[in-house]
Order: C-alpha cells, then structure tokens, then sequence
C-alpha cells in the first residue's frame, strides 16, 4: 500500500483542529521515545514546522505545514453529524491535501475515531453519486482513503455541488456508523488551498 499522509502532519493538524496544543505530533502517533539510558545524541532541529492556520470557510478549515518533503496545504473538517449518536468513538476528520512537492492535489482522506470492520471497505456519499473508501489501520490511527485514487477529482466536483458528504464505515465491532460532514465553505477552503500550494 502506498502510504500517502504524512502521520506527523496529519498528528500535527489534528492536534490543531481539537485545540491540543500541548502535545507534539510524536506523542499523538504514539511513537516511541529512546530511554533515558539509552538516549540518542542531539540531532539538528527537524526541517518541520507545526502546521498554521490559514483561514476559516464555513465548516473547513485550511491549514499549511513546510515538511522536509515540501509545502502541504489542506482543508480540514468535523463531522457535523455521527450517527448513531450514541455510541462512542474518538473525533473523526475529513481533510483534503495538496502536496506540489510529490505532485499530489485534492487527495481526500478520513481520519476515522474508531476501528473499521477488517477487510471491509466503505461508502461515500454525495447526493446520488456512491465512492467506495477503504479504510486503514496506521498503528493506533485510523485512516480512509478512496479505493480508487483517480476518483479525487470526481468526488472534488461533487464535494462542489452537495451541502453534505457522508461516509458509512462498518466498525470492527459490526456497529454501522455514519459520519455526516457539511459541505458550505469547502469550494471556498479549497481555493484556499490552491493559493497556499499553487
């Protein structure tokens, strides 16, 4: 599998999104830290910078990071709605990523607060367009991307044109959930985007 998001960025951005900004990125992805004992020499400081916020857009936000693989933008949000409601499950995500650097635009991906059904793939809804998703377990992180990478800009058009986007994932516990993201806004983030990472 091609890994296509950067875990630190997308630790970093969400980190950003739920207000925690008090952890880094590596105690979000849970990477393990050298023992004291065993402690590594001083390395020169990370090309990397903790992602800053561009602007907002209706339910989007817009978010640019420098890497030591480039500039990424994106476009980020919550569910408005998760159903059913009453089931717990950690925040979920949908961003929308640019990366001029490794010539990727309009890459769509899901950070799921919960474990998918192994093996099973999930639905995208957009009107009366259906994409399938397939999710992904990343260590403790779980992620969606579209099954098929050439439908991104097809899903980008719909994303357009709908107030909602929705995505039904079955959890590893066979619950089936519904993530409800509001559209207002996203033509207007993306745009964002595009200027920040032309």
């Amino acid at each position: 599998m091609v890994y296509r998001l950067n875990v630190r960025i997308l630790a970093a951005a969400v980190l950003m999104a739920a207000g925690l900004f008090a952890l880094s990125p590596e105690a979000f992805a849970q990477v393990k830290k050298p023992e004291a004992a065993k402690a590594a020499p001083a390395k020169p400081a990370a090309t990397e910078s903790q992602p800053t916020q561009l602007g907002t857009f209706g339910s989007w936000n817009v978010y640019a990071s420098d890497t030591a693989n480039g500039r990424i933008c994106y476009a980020l949000a919550v569910p408005k709605e998760r159903l059913p409601a009453n089931l717990t499950r950690d925040p979920g995500y949908l961003f929308v990523s640019t990366r001029p650097k490794e010539n990727i635009r309009d890459e769509i991906s899901f950070v799921l607060g919960f474990p998918p059904k192994d093996g099973a793939d999930a639905q995208l809804v957009l009107g009366k367009a259906n994409f399938v998703v397939s999710p992904k377990s990343q260590g403790s992180t779980f992620v969606a991307w579209l099954k098929n990478p050439q439908e991104n800009a097809s899903v980008i058009e719909q994303m357009k044109k709908n107030p909602l986007l929705s995505l039904k994932v079955t959890s590893k516990r066979g619950n089936a959930l519904q993530e409800n993201y509001a559209l207002a806004g996203f033509a207007q983030a993306l745009d964002q985007v595009k200027k920040a990472c032309p």
